[in-house]
């Protein structure tokens, strides 16, 4: 029996999201950015995305997500409660991992945070699932991300654009030590620095620390440097890199060419069905998010739990969860759905 054999399984025991209930259509959209809205529908793909009030922290909706993924279980059974949300949180400088393990009863867990933008919620599985195995103490994990990234993107600002379908919302996953069912397999992961500074708050962080007193609100925004060149570097290699890591985590599970569901962060539906095509799928082995928005690093579990709703993802189907970050990373994870 190989090292690999011999380590404990981890699975995803139950996954839970929650989205804010008012929503802004795809009408509302059109009319703050000035773009058609058949064009919001039918290039960006989007019909609504969901949107939280002004009291409603990250941490809110992290915990009603958390909750939610737990099921039954009694929250002091965690051993450790993680973060991979979005950057922009409650506070600057802020442990969200501690304060949402607090607030749902996780007495006796640990809490950090991982980040990597949007493709966190993926490349997390492969960190918890590694700690998991060499840590006996370890048996029962919560991992959760956040997003009210609508606050910080402009629908003026056409520089943005293709973050015009950010929505609110949140998910979260219990992951179980010696698992019976949703074993997490291999991750892959594409790397490409080049574009480590394309996209930022450009006004908030350690280079304009003394500038923070005279801070426009627009400079509080994500924002594009500049958007031709980053698309100009992107394009070619984008679509590329998502199937490389999608087949490489299949392939480094066992599963080369195996591949029967797809859970994708939001992406324009060009783009989606791209990949579906080069990987021999269809619109049938994903969950397309067109009514929800992009929600960072939730996305791909919202669409695992809406899949297998649908009827779509199955046991015994090998899923690939896959994502994006700008920076830029692309990940993919490999879980074999359904009991073993």
């Amino acid at each position: 029996m190989s090292g690999a054999d011999s380590l404990p399984r981890i699975g995803i025991e139950r996954m839970g999201y929650y989205v804010p209930e008012a929503v802004q259509t795809s009408e509302y959209i059109a009319a703050a950015s000035g773009i058609p809205r058949e064009v919001i529908e039918g290039k960006f793909g989007i019909k609504q995305r969901h949107k939280a009030g002004p009291g409603e922290q990250v941490t809110d909706l992290g915990v009603k997500a958390c909750l939610e993924a737990l099921g039954g279980l009694d929250p002091a059974e965690l051993d450790l409660v993680v973060y991979c949300g979005s950057e922009y949180k409650d506070y600057y400088l802020f442990n969200a991992a501690a304060a949402v393990s607090r607030r749902i009863g996780a007495v006796n867990a640990n809490a950090f945070e991982i980040h990597n933008l949007c493709s966190a919620g993926v490349w997390s599985l492969k960190v918890l699932k590694s700690m998991m195995q060499v840590d006996p103490s370890l048996r029962n994990v919560l991992l959760f991300t956040a997003s009210k990234e609508t606050d910080v993107v402009d629908l003026s600002n056409q520089r943005t654009r293709f973050m015009f379908n950010f929505g609110d919302g949140a998910a979260a996953a219990l992951l179980r030590r010696d698992a019976e069912r949703n074993v997490i397999l291999e991750t892959s992961m594409i790397t490409d620095g080049r574009f480590a500074a394309d996209v930022a708050v450009y006004g908030v962080g350690s280079k304009n620390w003394d500038g923070l007193e005279t801070l426009d609100r627009p400079l509080r925004s994500l924002d594009v440097a500049d958007p031709a060149a980053m698309k100009e570097r992107l394009d070619p290699i984008s679509m590329g890199n998502f199937v490389s890591v999608i087949e490489r985590a299949a392939e480094k599970s066992g599963y080369a060419g195996k591949i029967d569901f797809v859970a994708p962060i939001f992406m324009k539906s060009s783009i989606l069905e791209g990949i579906l095509g080069r990987l021999g799928l269809g619109l049938d082995d994903t969950y397309v998010l067109e009514d929800f928005g992009h929600c960072q690093s939730a996305d791909a579990y919202i669409a695992m739990i809406e899949g297998a709703k649908a009827g779509r993802l199955v046991d015994g189907d090998l899923a690939v969860m896959f994502g994006a970050g700008t920076g830029y990373t692309w990940a993919a994870t490999a879980v074999k759905w359904g009991p073993i």
